[in-house]
This record gives C-alpha cells, sequence and structure tokens, in this order.
C-alpha cells in the first residue's frame, strides 16, 4: 500500500445517505476520495468534503454503462492507487425506484433494471478496479447490499431481493479469488437507516426493532471503514448484518 491511496465510493450523492457519510469517513482517516452518482450534486458533495479539508474528486457516471465506468476508473487511477472500493450505488440510481408488485405483474424490463442498477454495477465497477489492486497486492472491497434479499424479504418487492442476494453471493465468489492477492472483498447488510429517503412506515418499522430506532448513516460508515482498511485483512468474504437487531427477532408478539 502507498502512502497515498484513493478510495473511491459510488452512490454517494444524497448529502443525508450512506454513500456520502462514508466518503466523509474514509477522508477523515486519509483517502483521497473519488465520489460518484449520477447526478450533477455529487459536485457539491465534492465541494462540502473539500471544505472540510479533505481531497476530493467527483465523476457523474451512469454504472450501468461500461464506457461511463472505464471513464470513472482512468479519472480515478489517474488520481493515485486506489485501494478502496465501496459498491453503495443502486436502489433509486437514475432516480428509479423498484415498483412493488406480485410476482406476475413484475415486467421483464423492471426485473431487468432492477439487478442492473442493484448488481450489475457493482460487477462492472469491481471489475474495472480489481485487477490493479491485485497486481499492487492490495486492496479493499465493500459491497453494501441490504438485509432485503440476504436475510429476509418484503413481500412484493422481488427484484430488488434477488439482486441484493446477488451482490453477497457476488462477494463471496469475488473473495475466493482476490484474497490469495491481499485483496479482500465483504459485505455489509443495512436494516432500517435513517436516510434523507426513508419513509414514514421505514422510520415506524425502525421503531420496532431491538434497539428501539433506525441506524444512521454514519454507523453505517463506521462498519465500512472498518472493512476498508487494514486491520480488515483476516475478514474475507463475510456479510456483516447492521440492522439494529431486527433479523434475529424470534417472537414478534414478545
Amino acid at each position: 500500500m502507498t502512502a497515498r491511496t484513493v478510495a473511491v465510493v459510488t452512490g454517494a450523492g444524497s448529502p443525508t445517505g450512506i454513500g456520502f457519510a462514508t466518503a466523509r469517513a474514509l477522508a477523515r482517516v486519509g483517502h483521497c476520495l473519488m465520489i460518484v452518482s449520477t447526478t450533477d450534486r455529487i459536485k457539491e458533495r465534492a465541494v462540502e468534503l473539500r471544505a472540510e479539508g479533505h481531497e476530493a474528486h467527483a465523476v457523474v457516471a451512469d454504472l450501468t454503462s461500461e464506457p461511463d465506468v472505464e471513464r470513472l476508473h482512468e479519472h480515478a487511477e489517474a488520481l493515485g492507487d486506489v485501494s478502496v472500493l465501496v459498491n453503495n450505488a443502486g436502489m433509486a440510481m437514475l432516480g428509479e425506484m423498484d415498483p412493488l408488485g406480485n410476482l406476475e405483474r413484475l415486467d421483464l424490463g423492471a426485473w431487468q433494471r432492477s439487478l442492473e442498477r442493484n448488481l450489475t454495477s457493482a460487477f462492472l465497477v469491481t471489475r474495472a478496479f480489481l485487477l490493479g489492486m491485485k497486481a499492487r497486492g492490495y486492496g479493499r472491497v465493500v459491497n453494501v447490499a441490504s438485509t432485503t434479499g440476504a436475510v429476509s424479504a418484503v413481500a412484493g418487492d422481488t427484484a430488488y431481493a434477488a439482486a441484493k442476494a446477488g451482490l453477497v453471493g457476488f462477494t463471496r465468489a469475488i473473495a475466493l479469488e482476490a484474497a490469495p492477492h491481499g485483496v479482500t472483498v465483504n459485505a455489509i447488510a443495512p436494516g432500517w437507516i435513517a436516510t434523507g429517503s426513508q419513509t414514514e412506515r421505514e422510520a415506524a418499522a425502525g421503531l420496532r426493532t431491538p434497539v428501539r430506532r433506525s441506524g444512521s448513516p454514519q454507523e453505517i460508515a463506521a462498519l465500512i471503514t472498518f472493512l476498508a482498511s487494514p486491520g480488515a485483512s483476516y475478514v474475507v468474504g463475510q456479510l456483516i448484518v447492521a440492522d439494529g437487531g431486527n433479523s434475529i427477532i424470534e417472537d414478534h408478539n414478545a
């Protein structure tokens, strides 16, 4: 690992989201940042980070597009050795939420778009940066999955659940490939998180977790920052659930 390292964080455009909280946390431990989103608001996030004294650069990109991902790769590698990649993009990428509905009402186009946003984007970005990490003998890849699909599900959210569960399988397969080269690949599964896009129903669900609240983006960022650190060198191919204990409840009447 060189003295100057670059961390790439996708899906960092929202000022209240997990991606931006993660970017700020990584900057505070000394990484130069390349942050990415699908809209120009990512440039505002970079300005905020620079105002705090951090080195931050921004790229607007559609991460389901191979040319856009290659352009991101070129810009990031021009800054220095990319040692950290956080695949956080998904869900509302390109301003489109996954539609809810029974399987018989889910058309093929909506299914494919959800997989592209939540799984294919991580595949394309990881593929772009993994070779360099392996060649340098060091790297950290953290994939932001979800409790949905990985440990639980919401009725009518089939495509999103399938994509996020697929991201866990992707994580484990790539972890085996990368580990001999000093590169760790792990995933996290956030539960109910109080971002700006959280709905009233989701906030109410957070109140019913064992800790009686939703998590914060900063709490998720702290977990990602650990997995992205040199000290996490023996954590390989794992899914770490951060949901306030929600997924371990057996008796919902208690």
